[in-house]
Order: structure tokens, then sequence, then C-alpha cells
């Protein structure tokens, strides 16, 4: 499956903002789906994931309240809702996708990744 993030950018500090990914290839309707995002020199970091017939979600505790992923399988489409931005959220956000693994939180187990958008929060 090939994914594609967009709709990152530059936000004042308690505005938001609307993450999408779209996938093509294989089944979307079938995966399980999620969030994370990478500071410079940090890890790779679990945000949030929905799964497969966006029956469960769930959220990093940082974003609980904050963010809210979502998914629409016949446009193929991830979303990620941002509100109440805050400077920390500041990082790439990348869209993943996963096929076998019930660990939702660690970015080994998926499989297949976006090539990331920028988001920048100023305070």
């Amino acid at each position: 499956v090939q994914l594609q993030a967009s709709g990152g950018g530059l936000v004042q500090a308690g505005g938001s903002l609307r993450l999408s990914c779209a996938a093509s290839g294989r089944t979307f309707s079938g995966t399980n789906m999620g969030w994370f995002r990478q500071a410079p020199g940090k890890e790779r970091d679990f945000v949030a994931a929905i799964r497969w017939n966006g029956g469960s979600t769930h959220y990093a505790d940082s974003v609980k309240g904050r963010f809210t992923i979502s998914r629409d399988n016949a446009k193929n489409m991830v979303y990620l809702q941002m509100n109440s931005l805050k400077p920390e959220d500041t990082a790439v956000y990348y869209c993943g996708a996963r096929y076998y693994s019930s660990n939702y939180y660690s970015q080994y187990d998926y499989d297949y990744w976006g090539q990331g958008t920028q988001v920048t929060v100023s305070s």
C-alpha cells in the first residue's frame, strides 16, 4: 500500500490543523492505521491509531482530548484532527498501516509508512 500524508503547516499555539493520509494499492478497508510523530533528534512516537472498521481508537496521553483520528474507507482516507495545538506538538507526522500486529503503539509493528508532513506550532 502507498500512503501520502498532507495537511501540515505552521500554526500558532491554540490553533488547529487537520492531517490527511491517502492510501492506495492494497485493500484499505481491512487495514489498521496509525499516526506517529517524530521531533528532531527523537524517536518516532505513537500519536493515535484506529482499527480497520473504525470501531476502536487509541491515543497517546499527551494528545487525548485534543486530537481525533478518523477514517473514511470509501475514500481510502485517514484523518487526524488536531485542536488546541501546543509548541511541543511540533514534529513531522507520519501515517502508518498495520496489517499483522495487534500492537498499535510501536512503530516497529507498522508495515507501511507515508512520507511525513511537517507540523510547526509557534508559541
